[in-house]
């Protein structure tokens, strides 16, 4: 036994009957846009709940950065500081001043 087997064509008759006497019909057109907007809402929802977590195309494209391709090889090329090391800029001062010496 199916749905079609449940309602027969007087069902939805009477059913039409009950909404225009619970609402009335000068309330049926707003009624039926208000259900209109709601169900384009929750459509948007479950769209946007089905494509979270996957970027869009518009926003992959306007997150693009222009810039310089380095090849790894190169960037591995280059020499490291030893941060152990004081930088080879870094001269020993010109004066030091003199010891104090205890008298004796």
């Amino acid at each position: 036994m199916g749905i079609r087997g449940l309602f027969e064509g007087w069902h939805f008759v009477l059913l039409i009957a009950l909404v225009i006497v619970i609402f009335g019909w000068k309330r049926l057109p707003d009624a039926a846009r208000s259900l209109g907007r709601s169900m384009r809402i929750f459509k948007s929802e479950v769209q946007e709940m089905k494509n979270d977590g996957k970027p869009s195309p518009s926003a992959a494209s306007s997150d693009t950065v222009r810039g310089e391709t380095v090849d790894p090889t190169q960037q591995a090329a280059r020499p490291v500081a030893d941060p152990t090391q004081p930088p080879a800029a870094e001269a020993p001062p010109a004066h030091t001043p003199p010891q104090h010496q205890p008298p004796a």
